[in-house]
């Protein structure tokens, strides 16, 4: 009884090894084509669909009147009004785009100019020339600011106890979120522009994160400490000063202080075109921003009710499609200029359209990537564990809600993402059980790939309806879960789930593709040869003596 028990346990084990081994490999489970191009064809006429309802509501409803202070003149031979809503956008590619431009290009000849005549100075350079454009546009008690908390969290830094420097940058990032302490720390800043309330939550927000981050490295450092002149180098260069992203200081100083400036091969011909990549870009959005209000319309809950439910779920989906570019171009033009100083910045954010799991949802990757490095991956290890796995995450989530300002909204996004991810690890150990092991592994890798996006069809809404709560309104969020799961049921929540299925299977083909290119199957190796059998070996034998010349016998010869 004892050794069946042994061999239960050791055939459910191997079909749990074999469950992970196939859900690693049905990321390369193929479908056949002409079951792809049907999923191509619904999902470009459904967004084509969706985009001619807000096309025709924009259109009718420019003249609004709770539109005024959002869609002004725009392109006036065209007849068209533009869409301002997004300030952020509109002061990087409107209102201070001159500013920036200079400063940027400022530093940009100052860095290529040391790169060339010192360039084991060029990290000292950075400094200098941010820290007098910081200087410049926001005034000395703005500095004197900012430099005494990088003198307070570089003290604590020396003690070299983890805790301890989370515990003082936390607390000391909560003094620029809650008040009295905001309003205290604004007084510093002299002057009035409309860029100030931007350059200041924004440069001191980035400049905590990088003073943690400081402070970690140093916790980790063995032997003595950084000095502060690498801290300063690090926090005020003027790229990633104001609008990030957070570069971690272990890879900002390993690169800064690199003597080896050459180039890769087509290095500079790939940071050409990536810029031009952005440019185009930003002249799409401003396309797309005459002609489909897609940031002005979630705000007017009057007419969303009146709106289809193709149009509400279109809005829904493109607003997180364009937070997605702006984040992507905003980051992007900044990284160019870095990669310039022979840096490697954090990439752009993954695209929303290629999402269907928690796991990899962020729209700042520089933030993920600290999050993930001091945070997750630090007190969830291996994310096997599910005890673990909420400690981390709900730690993570805490600093991400304090980093965002602490809110409702934020801590009903925080708690519903958190939540998420979670449930993905559950789910995920669940189905690793019997008898959903050996059900799976009957079954094909196509039809275990479209089970699997069937469930990722529901996460991608999930994700969808929890980020639209952060980055729009609570109204707009309960707005759309109401006509899609409640109002529209059934007709238009089958419609829409079925066309996010059909782009998670495009998604999931993407995957499959670049894994085959990441990881490409091994070769088999060819069949051995077959050793010839006894009777095929006499036969070829006597073959082989029949067609031999025979031996003459001389003395038959001779008397012939």
């Amino acid at each position: 009884m004892h050794l069946r028990f042994n061999k239960s346990s050791q055939h459910i084990l191997d079909l749990q090894q074999l469950a992970v081994l196939r859900s690693r490999m049905g990321v390369k489970a193929a479908l056949p084509k002409y079951e792809l191009y049907c999923y191509y064809v619904v999902l470009s006429m459904a967004m084509l669909w969706a985009a001619s309802w807000i096309l025709e509501v924009s259109s009718s409803n420019a003249n609004r009147k709770s539109f005024k202070s959002n869609i002004q003149p725009g392109w006036y031979y065209f007849s068209r009004k533009m869409d301002t809503a997004d300030l952020e956008w509109m002061m990087w590619f409107s209102t201070f785009r001159e500013h920036i431009v200079f400063a940027l290009s400022g530093h940009v000849i100052f860095a290529k100019i040391c790169s060339m005549l010192a360039p084991q100075y060029r990290s000292l350079v950075y400094m200098v020339y941010g820290l007098l454009a910081v200087l410049t546009s926001m005034g000395w008690t703005y500095v004197t600011l900012i430099l005494s908390h990088c003198v307070l969290l570089y003290s604590i830094s020396l003690v070299k106890l983890r805790w301890l420097c989370f515990a003082a940058g936390l607390t000391t990032l909560a003094t620029f979120k809650m008040e009295p302490f905001v309003s205290w720390q604004v007084g510093f800043v002299t002057g009035s522009f409309e860029l100030r309330p931007v350059l200041f939550y924004g440069g001191c927000g980035f400049t905590i994160m990088r003073c943690m981050s400081f402070a970690l490295e140093n916790c980790e450092k063995k032997e003595g400490n950084y000095s502060i002149l690498e801290l300063l180098k690090y926090n005020f260069y003027l790229p990633f000063f104001y609008f990030g992203p957070v570069m971690t200081f272990d890879k900002f100083y390993k690169q800064a202080n690199n003597p080896d400036l050459n180039r890769k091969e087509r290095e500079m011909w790939n940071i050409f075109i990536q810029a031009l990549l952005h440019l185009g870009v930003i002249i799409i959005m401003a396309v797309i921003f005459h002609f489909m209000y897609i940031l002005t319309i979630p705000s007017d809950v009057k007419l969303l009710k009146h709106l289809s439910d193709w149009a509400i779920a279109g809005l829904a989906y493109l607003n997180l499609v364009y937070d997605w570019i702006k984040a992507a171009v905003l980051f992007g033009v900044i990284n160019t200029i870095s990669r310039l100083d022979h840096l490697d910045p954090p990439k752009p954010p993954k695209c929303i359209t290629m999402l269907y799991v928690f796991s990899e949802t962020h729209f700042d990757r520089g933030i993920n990537d600290w999050l993930c490095k001091y945070v997750y991956n630090y007190l969830g290890g291996k994310h096997e564990n599910v005890l673990d796995e909420l400690i981390a995450s709900l730690c993570t989530f805490g600093v991400t809600a304090l980093w965002l300002g602490p809110g409702w909204v934020v801590l009903i996004w925080a708690f519903l993402n958190c939540f998420g991810l979670n449930f993905e690890l559950w789910t995920a150990k669940f189905f690793k059980m019997e008898p959903f092991v050996s059900i799976e592994m009957a079954m094909s890798e196509s039809m275990s790939r479209r089970i699997r996006a069937v469930f990722n069809t529901f996460n991608f809404w999930c994700i969808v309806l929890y980020n639209i709560l952060a980055l729009n309104s609570l109204d707009f969020a309960k707005l759309v879960a109401k006509r899609l799961l409640l109002k529209g049921f059934p007709l238009s929540t089958i419609t829409v789930m079925f066309v996010t299925y059909c782009l998670v299977q495009i998604i999931k083909e993407k995957e499959r593709r670049q894994a085959l290119i990441d990881d490409p199957d091994p070769i088999p190796p060819p069949a051995p040869v077959p050793p010839p059998t006894t009777t095929a070996a006499s036969t070829l034998a006597a073959q082989m003596d029949a067609s031999a010349p025979q031996p003459v016998d001389p003395n038959k010869e001779k008397a012939e």
